[in-house]
C-alpha cells in the first residue's frame, strides 16, 4: 500500500533558519515580511524575500498559488518557496498550499514554515494528499522523498488536529491504490484479501464465498460472474465504535474489477480503464479504513461485491432472466449493464441483515452521468431529503464536488419487461436516472437511501487539486465527514 509521506510537526527555531537545508516553504500575507520567520528569512537573504513579496509576480497570486526563489543567499537551502495564504484563508486554500508544497518534495529534506496560521493542519492535510505516487509496477526506483517537517510556533496542537486527517489521507490512499491497480493484480480473491488484512485495524471482516451467494439467493450479482475465471464474493467490514446494538449506516460498493461489457462487449478504445470499475468498493473500502484508523464512535459496515465480467462460454447472455435476492426477476437487456445487478443484490443483503439507519451505495455505474455532469462532480440520487442534504453540505465542505440529481415515478415505465418483473437497461436518454430508478426497486420503503454515481469522478486524465492524475479516492473524505458530522456523537 502507498504510505502517506510522514510529517513532522516540529518547535520553529528561528536561529535555526541559515542552517536549513533542503527546501524551505514560507506561508505568507501581504507584500512585505510581516512575520517573525519572515523578517528573518528576508535579513539572512538580504531583503530578496521583501523584493520578491513587492514584485507584481506575488502580487497577482491567488491564495494558495506560490513563488520560488532558487538559490538563495545566505541560506544552506536549495530554494525558498513562498506561498501566499491569508490569515483568514478557506479550507480550501489551505490545502492548495499544501499541495503546492506537495509538489516540490524531493530527496532533500523540506521544512515548511506555518507558524501561528490557523489553517496549519488543513496546510498538511493538503500537502499529505498530494504526495501521492502510484509505481509499484514501474522497473525504475519510485521517487525519493526526503524528512518533511512543518515548523509551527504551537506544534502539539497543530499535531492534535492533523491526527484525525492523516487517517483520512490513509484512506484515501488506499482507495486510490485499488483503482489504479491493473487487474491481473486486483483479483477478486487479492480484493478480499486486501480486505480482510483490515482485521489488523479493528475491523470485523466477513467474506462470502459463491456457494453462500447461492443459498442466499444472489443470482443477480452471481450472473455478472458467472464468465469469470475470478470467483464472486461479497465482503463485509463493520466497524462498532457506536453505541452497542445502534442500527449502523450502511455502505454499499460496486466491484467490478474488470468489466469487459460481458457479451455485450465494449468497444476496445479505453476499455484498459476499466480496471476502475471497482471504484464504489474502494472508496467505501477506504472510507472503513479510515474510520478504523480514527476510531470513529459510529457504527458503519461496508459492503462490497467483487465480481468480473468477462465474456466466456458460460457467460450470462443478453436476454436471459435472473432473479435477486429480493425474489424480483430481472430480464438483463445488455450484460454492459451489470452494476446495477451487482448492488441490486447487496443492497437488499445489507438491509435484510443489518437493518440501518441509513444506506449509501457508491458506483461507477454510467456513462451517462459524465455526459450529465463531466467529470467534475458526481451525481447523487435520494428518496431522503434529510440525509440527502447532509452529504451534499459535507461533500461541499470537503471540496468534492456532488450534484443532485432527479428520480420520479415517470422513469419507471421504461423499466418493465416483457418476460420478467424489470429490465436492467433502458437506454440511452436519462441513462444515469433509470439506473438510479432501477437500484430504488431494491431499497426499503421508508429506507433512507442515496446512490452515488462516481463513473466521472473515480479517475482522472489530467491533475486535480490535491491529486496526480489516475484515481482520485473521491468519496472518502465527504462520507467521512457525513459520519463524522451526522452519526457520531457531538
Amino acid at each position: 500500500m502507498s504510505r502517506p509521506v510522514e510529517v513532522q510537526f516540529q518547535q520553529l527555531d528561528l536561529e535555526g533558519l541559515a542552517q536549513l537545508e533542503g527546501r524551505i516553504a514560507l506561508i505568507f500575507d501581504g507584500d512585505k515580511p510581516a512575520t517573525p520567520a519572515a523578517r528573518a528569512l528576508n535579513r539572512l537573504t538580504k531583503g530578496a524575500l521583501a523584493r520578491a513579496m513587492g514584485s507584481n509576480d506575488c502580487a497577482q497570486m491567488k491564495p494558495g498559488e506560490s513563488f520560488e526563489l532558487a538559490y538563495p543567499v545566505g541560506l544552506a537551502a536549495q530554494a525558498v518557496q513562498l506561498i501566499a495564504l491569508p490569515k483568514k484563508a478557506s479550507v480550501e486554500a489551505a490545502r492548495l498550499a499544501g499541495a503546492a508544497v506537495a509538489r516540490g518534495l524531493h530527496p532533500h529534506c523540506t521544512t515548511l514554515i506555518a507558524e501561528a496560521h490557523p489553517r496549519a493542519a488543513d496546510i498538511s492535510f493538503g500537502l499529505a494528499m498530494r504526495a501521492y505516487d502510484f509505481s509499484p509496477h514501474k522497473s525504475t526506483a519510485a521517487k525519493a522523498i526526503g524528512r518533511v517537517a512543518i515548523a509551527l510556533a504551537e506544534p502539539e496542537k497543530v499535531a492534535a488536529l492533523a491526527a484525525p486527517m492523516a487517517a483520512v489521507v490513509e484512506g484515501v490512499f488506499f482507495t486510490r491504490d485499488l483503482v489504479n491497480e491493473p487487474a491481473n493484480i486486483l483479483t477478486t480473491d487479492d480484493f478480499a484479501a486486501r480486505l480482510a488484512a483490515m482485521q489488523d485495524l479493528g475491523l470485523e471482516v466477513e467474506i462470502l464465498e459463491e456457494e453462500q451467494l447461492a443459498k442466499l439467493g444472489m443470482r443477480a450479482l452471481l450472473g455478472v460472474g458467472q464468465g469469470s475465471e475470478s470467483p464472486s464474493k461479497v465482503v463485509v467490514m463493520q466497524w462498532r465504535g457506536g453505541v452497542e446494538g445502534e442500527a449502523p449506516l450502511a455502505l454499499v460498493g460496486k466491484g467490478v474489477v474488470f468489466d469487459t461489457g460481458g457479451i455485450s462487449i465494449k468497444p476496445a478504445g479505453g476499455m484498459e480503464e476499466m480496471t476502475m470499475d471497482m471504484g464504489g468498493a474502494g472508496v467505501v473500502a477506504g472510507v472503513m479504513r479510515a474510520l478504523a484508523l480514527r476510531r470513529a464512535k459510529a457504527n458503519v459496515v461496508g459492503l462490497v461485491g467483487l465480481v468480473e465480467n468477462m465474456p466466456d462460454g458460460r457467460a450470462q447472455r443478453p436476454g436471459d432472466v435472473v432473479k435477486s435476492m429480493r425474489g424480483v426477476t430481472i430480464e438483463v437487456i445488455n450484460t454492459d449493464a451489470e452494476g446495477r445487478l451487482v448492488l441490486a443484490d447487496v443492497l437488499w443483503y445489507a438491509q435484510e441483515r443489518f437493518k440501518p439507519a441509513g444506506v449509501i451505495d457508491l458506483a461507477t455505474l454510467t456513462g451517462a452521468v459524465i455526459v450529465a455532469l463531466g467529470h467534475e462532480n458526481t451525481g447523487v440520487f435520494s428518496n431522503n431529503d434529510a440525509l440527502c442534504n447532509a452529504f451534499l453540505k459535507a461533500a461541499a465542505a470537503e471540496g468534492e464536488g456532488a450534484w443532485r440529481m432527479p428520480l420520479g415515478a415517470g422513469y419507471d415505465a421504461k423499466l418493465k419487461s416483457r418476460i420478467a418483473d424489470i429490465v436492467n437497461s433502458c437506454g440511452r436518454d436519462g441513462g444515469s436516472i433509470t439506473a438510479a430508478q432501477f437500484l430504488k426497486r431494491f431499497v426499503k420503503d421508508e429506507m433512507p437511501w442515496i446512490h452515488l454515481d462516481i463513473a466521472g469522478t473515480a479517475l482522472l486524465k489530467s491533475d486535480s487539486a490535491l491529486a496526480p492524475k489516475g484515481a482520485t479516492g473521491w468519496g472518502v473524505m465527504a462520507l467521512n465527514r457525513l459520519i463524522r458530522d451526522q452519526f457520531e456523537p457531538k
